[in-house]
């Protein structure tokens, strides 16, 4: 196995870490500490793609594995943003639902004849990019906003902050899913 895929399989590993410091509120920082490990696996995001490329290392399992994990990563940090009552249920709902369509049209292009891999566009990468940062803020103003002493009020600045930004990733990621199946949709035969 090559390094970029060994990044991809550690972003998948800090995966269960981020959900046991968010879901254990015992820990102090727990959500400063969540947004280091969501951090270190964005940065894996960043380097797998790039050493990839760079060094010719590119591979059907890093093109299918690479989106798999952002997709699994993103969502759950996402969860845990409605759970706290940051980010609308819409939002989810439309995160949920293109990448259950781009994959799907990502697997029925695997299945062709040709066996297309088709990777993420660069809308993709931006959705990626406005999800990962939206996730980060909101962890880490949060998690400061929790240290803080209880006299210090900071009002509802990070969930103001995180229900925008959510919303923002809302537009980017329905835009970017129409894109991608709209340019992959000589791979959805509707005919027999």
């Amino acid at each position: 196995m090559n390094l970029p895929n060994r990044l991809t399989l550690l972003r998948i590993l800090l995966i269960p870490v981020f959900v046991v410091l968010v879901s254990i509120n015992a820990i102090p920082g727990n959500y400063l500490l969540a947004a280091l490990v969501f951090i270190g696996a964005s940065i894996t995001d960043y380097l797998d793609g790039s050493i990839a490329r760079k060094r010719d290392m590119v591979t059907d399992f890093g093109k299918f594995a690479d989106p798999l994990a952002d997709k699994i990563l993103t969502t759950v940090a996402f969860i845990y943003m409605l759970v706290d009552g940051v980010c609308h249920p819409l939002v989810l709902v439309i995160i949920i639902v293109r990448e259950f369509a781009v994959s799907g049209v990502r697997m029925v292009a695997a299945g062709a004849p040709d066996g297309k891999v088709i990777a993420a566009n660069r809308m993709g990468k931006a959705k990626t990019v406005l999800q990962m940062v939206t996730i980060i803020t909101y962890y880490v103003l949060a998690g400061v906003q929790r240290l803080l002493p209880v006299y210090i009020d900071t009002g509802t600045i990070p969930q103001i902050i995180a229900w925008v930004l959510c919303w923002a990733v809302a537009a980017i990621t329905a835009i970017s899913g129409v894109q991608y199946i709209w340019q992959n949709r000589a791979y959805i035969n509707t005919k027999k």
